[in-house]
């Protein structure tokens, strides 16, 4: 590929990235409005403007630096961000530890849905270039969010799905480990990649090949 080739594909992540996030975002605080919670809605959750999600690290320095071999040409690195936790009040939920459960899933469940619509589009459009090139990377980073999101690390929300089943005192202590979440991401990414990597192309790659019949994460 050439380098231009490689900085078109560095800005279609990004944008796929973008539309993944907001929605991915937009699901979770529409889901706790919906449940009873209004803290999302009261600090700007419930929005399509990303403003209100950026995480310094998460959302901006994290995908910069996963794009980098996609610009050099070293293929398909997990492209990957989360934006700054969403403030929620699980007293204000009528279910209590059931609806935080539907508000965690809430996310990946956007992502999973705009992959097979992504999946539809791309089928259509195969060949017809750029647009099915762009389509692709939304289909690729959607997959991507949905099934890094189920691991169960902080501020991941696996985490939030599997902090229901802890004691009290270990559910604590492990909800008060996402004001260390770039440290378990930079872990994740660059010090123990094989297993999440790993499980990422067999649970993504079996998506795809369920939306357009052939595994699509390299």
């Amino acid at each position: 590929m050439s380098v231009l080739d490689n900085l078109l594909s560095v800005i279609y992540f990004a944008v796929a990235l973008l539309i993944a996030l907001v929605a991915h975002e937009y699901a979770h605080a529409w889901t706790a409005v919906r449940l009873g919670d209004q803290t999302p809605k009261q600090a700007g959750r419930l929005s399509l403007n990303p403003k209100p999600l950026v995480d310094p690290f998460g959302t901006l320095i994290l995908p910069a630096i996963l794009l980098l071999p996609v610009l050099f040409g070293g293929g398909l690195f997990p492209v990957f961000g989360y934006a700054k936790p969403m403030p929620l009040n699980p007293w204000s939920l009528r279910r209590g530890e059931r609806d935080v459960t539907i508000v965690a899933l809430a996310g990946p469940v956007i992502n999973l849905v705009l992959a097979f619509i992504f999946g539809l589009l791309f089928r259509v459009l195969a060949g017809s270039a750029p647009p099915a090139d762009l389509i692709l990377r939304c289909l690729q980073v959607n997959v991507i969010l949905a099934v890094i999101h189920l691991v169960p690390i902080p501020p991941l929300d696996g985490a939030r799905l599997i902090a229901r089943f802890l004691p009290p005192r270990a559910r604590e202590v492990y909800a008060n480990l996402d004001q260390y979440g770039a440290l378990f991401i930079l872990l994740i990414f660059f010090l123990l990649p094989g297993p999440i990597f790993a499980f990422v192309d067999v649970i993504g790659n079996g998506v795809c090949s369920l939306v357009v019949g052939a595994a699509c994460l390299g």
